[in-house]
């Protein structure tokens, strides 16, 4: 394995910020909710619950609210178990696959899509997998058990969705450590400049204007949020301690694939994501208030 000093600082962080759009683009796509519908899902928040906890199995509502951690439990409430009631995970899993091919050579195109450098970074992906460890990563293990896809952009997805998981179910370790709830950790995220807006997690994660303002409270009484909802100095620092800490847990698979295939594998995601935003996989009401 190669040695962590051999991988500029912040390497993995940079490397996981080019790989996970790829990883998410499906979720807005038109193709998956067609998929999900199809199957009874019902539209909207319905079928993201159902695409990601798939993995995990016909779970009820406490274990995908564990595992998601930014949704309000009773949203979640609202569609399990309810949702295995009329599909099954594998027939999601399915879909999920059959969306995620589909919107690819949608936005990307043919040309891309069969590259040799979706190829590439196919490879790169996978090897960076496989320094990745299931304890304690529930939604990282429970995806780790689906087989690889055999088309080199499934394989990538399914390498970058690996990737994405097992630094998100680091990243909740870090938030309890913090002694954040979830709102509170959406709040500060937002406030750093680096989360989505306000409409944007009222509009996804069940929470109301008076438990955001509430959490806002609670962490001026902190001494994290200035008066103007901006971060303070505290706050500043508890973000940085929290995305160092985050790296310190994720590190293990980008040690593994060493730094020239890191540098490699995000210079190739990066480019894959650019297309990604250039053929607007992403509504823009996520990321602004306006």
């Amino acid at each position: 394995m190669t040695s962590s000093s051999a991988l500029p600082e912040r390497a993995g962080r940079h490397c996981h910020n080019a790989l996970n759009p790829f990883h998410s683009a499906h979720y807005f796509a038109p193709e998956l909710a067609a998929e999900l519908t199809g199957l009874g899902v019902p539209e909207g928040r319905a079928g993201y619950f159902a695409a990601r906890s798939a993995a995990i199995g016909a779970v009820g509502p406490g274990t995908v609210a564990a595992t998601f951690f930014s949704f309000k439990p009773a949203l979640i409430a609202e569609h399990f178990p309810q949702i295995w009631t009329v599909t099954t995970p594998a027939a999601v899993l399915d879909a999920r696959l059959r969306a995620v091919d589909a919107s690819l050579r949608r936005q990307l195109g043919d040309a891309v899509v069969e590259s040799p450098e979706m190829a590439e970074a196919a490879g790169l992906a996978l090897r960076a997998v496989e320094g990745c460890t299931p304890h304690a990563r529930p939604l990282y293990a429970a995806h780790a058990d689906l087989p690889v896809p055999d088309a080199p952009h499934l394989a990538y997805w399914y390498a970058t969705t690996l990737l994405r998981e097992h630094r998100g179910d680091g990243h909740l370790m870090t938030l309890l450590d913090a002694e954040l709830d979830p709102v509170e950790a959406l709040v500060t995220h937002t406030a750093s400049g680096r989360g989505m807006s306000y409409r944007g997690i009222l509009a996804t994660r069940g929470w109301t204007p008076e438990e955001l303002t509430a959490a806002q409270e609670r962490l001026r009484e902190r001494g994290l949020l200035t008066a103007g909802d901006e971060l303070a100095e505290a706050g500043v620092a508890l973000r940085k301690d929290l995305e160092r800490a985050t790296d310190r847990l994720d590190r293990a698979p980008y040690e593994h694939l060493g730094a020239a295939g890191v540098a490699r594998l995000t210079e190739l995601a990066a480019g894959f994501t650019a297309r990604l935003m250039e053929a607007g996989a992403f509504p823009q009401q996520l990321f602004s208030d306006e």
